[in-house]
C-alpha cells in the first residue's frame, strides 16, 4: 500500500548546499511527524517544499494519490492547490481584522451562511468563544496561536504544516499548551508535520521523527525508537544525549558487552555487530547518584566519581562528573538539595546496563 505522503527530492542553493526531502507518512489520519534538528539544518526549508513555497530541483512529492511536485516533469502545484494548512512561527495574523475575520479569511469560496457556520465551529473547537470581535493585539500569546491554527484549519486541509508553533510563547505557556495541542490534533485527525528543535516538545507531540543536519536526513522512524537507538554519534548528539564517548570492547559474554572508557569499565546490553570499538551513549536522566556507601542496587555499573560542576536548569540541575571519564547527570533540584551535592564532593554514579546504548564504530 502506498504511503499517504512520500517525499523524495531536494532543493539546491548555489554556493550553499542543498536540503533533502526524504521521508514518508505511512497512512492518512492522525499522526504527527516531527522535523527535528539544530538551527540551519533545513527543517523549515523542507516544510516550505511540502507547502509549495520552494520548488524541487530534483525528485518528487506525492500526497494522497496526487503528485504535488515532480522536477523531471517540471510539475509544481502552488500552495493553494495542495490543500495544506500552514502555521508559521510568527502566526502572521492580520492585525486590522478581528478573530472571526481572521478565521474566515481562508474561506472565500463558501456561501456567507456556510462561512459563518465554519467560523462558529472553529471558535468552539479552539475555545475562542467570546473573543470573536477582538483583534490580535488584544489577545494573549496562547490565544493568538489558537486563532492562527484555526485559520490554517478553516479550509479542512488534508495535511497540516506547523513551523515551531510554540516558539513565540513564554516557556510556562509552551509547557501548558503542548498537551492541549496534541489532543487537538488527535481530535482533528489531520496528518501533521511539525518543525521543532526542542527535544521535550518533539517527544510530547510527535509519533514519528525525521532527524536533520546540514540539509540531509540522518535518521527517521518512530520517535521513541529513534530517541532510544540513535544510528550514529552525530544523531545522538542532535537528540541531546549528554555523554557520547568512544570505548574499547573488552569482552562480550551472556548478552553483555564490557567496554573500557577512559579509566573505567562499563557493561551494556550487546546490540550485536560490535567490533574492537564502539560509541557509548548515556543520557543524563539515566545516571543516578548516591552519597556515602552505595546501597543495594540492580545497576551493573557503579562508578565512583567527583562532581566537577553544577548548573541549574530549573527544575533540574545538570552535574558534570569525573568518573574516570566525563559523565553528565540530570537530577531534580530537590534531589540535589537532599543529597547535599556540591562541587568537589565524592559521589557514586549508578547506571543500568540497559540504559547504555552502544553504536558500532565503523
Amino acid at each position: 500500500m502506498a504511503p499517504f505522503l512520500s517525499a523524495e527530492g531536494e532543493r539546491r542553493f548555489p554556493g550553499a548546499g542543498r536540503v533533502e526531502a526524504r521521508f514518508d507518512i505511512p497512512c492518512q489520519g492522525f499522526s504527527v511527524t516531527v522535523l527535528f534538528g539544530p538551527s540551519g539544518s533545513g527543517k523549515t526549508t523542507l516544510l516550505r517544499m511540502l507547502a509549495g513555497l520552494e520548488r524541487l530541483d530534483a525528485g518528487r512529492i506525492l500526497c494522497g494519490g496526487e503528485t504535488w511536485a515532480d522536477a523531471d516533469r517540471g510539475l509544481h502545484r502552488p500552495p493553494q492547490a495542495r490543500r495544506i494548512g500552514l502555521l508559521s512561527q510568527g502566526y502572521d495574523l492580520f492585525p486590522h481584522l478581528d478573530v472571526a475575520a481572521n478565521l474566515a479569511y481562508g474561506l472565500p469560496g463558501l456561501a456567507p451562511a456556510e462561512r459563518r457556520a465554519r467560523v462558529a465551529q472553529l471558535l468552539a473547537l479552539l475555545d475562542l468563544q467570546g473573543l470573536e470581535r477582538r483583534r490580535p493585539a488584544q489577545l494573549s500569546g496562547g490565544q493568538r496561536q489558537r486563532v492562527a491554527l484555526g485559520r490554517a484549519l478553516a479550509p479542512r486541509p488534508s495535511l497540516l504544516l506547523l513551523d515551531e508553533p510554540l516558539s513565540a510563547l513564554d516557556r510556562p505557556v509552551q509547557l501548558r499548551l503542548r498537551r492541549d495541542l496534541r489532543e487537538l490534533l488527535r481530535h482533528l485527525e489531520v496528518p501533521t508535520v511539525l518543525v521543532t528543535h526542542d527535544r521535550a516538545e518533539a517527544l510530547q507531540l510527535g509519533d514519528r521523527i525525521v532527524v536533520m543536519e546540514d540539509g540531509r536526513r540522518c535518521q527517521a522512524g518512530a520517535i521513541q525508537e529513534v530517541f532510544a537507538h540513535p544510528s550514529d554519534p552525530a544523531v545522538a548528539r542532535i537528540l541531546g544525549v549528554e555523554t557520547v564517548l568512544l570505548g574499547r570492547v573488552v569482552e562480550i559474554r551472556d548478552g553483555l558487552a564490557t567496554l573500557s572508557v577512559g579509566e573505567a569499565l562499563l557493561q551494556a546490553a550487546d546490540p550485536g555487530g560490535l567490533g574492537a570499538q564502539a560509541y557509548v551513549c548515556i543520557r543524563g536522566e539515566d545516571v543516578l547518584l548516591e552519597r556515602g556507601e552505595p546501597g543495594p542496587s540492580t545497576a551493573r555499573n557503579r562508578l565512583r566519581g567527583r562532581i566537577r560542576s553544577l548548573q541549574s536548569e530549573d527544575p533540574l540541575v545538570r552535574l558534570t562528573l569525573d568518573c574516570g571519564f566525563p559523565l553528565e547527570s540530570l537530577v531534580t533540584r530537590q534531589a540535589c538539595a537532599e543529597l547535599g551535592l556540591a562541587e568537589g564532593e565524592a559521589v557514586t554514579a549508578l547506571l543500568k546496563a540497559s540504559a547504555l546504548h552502544l553504536i558500532p564504530h565503523d
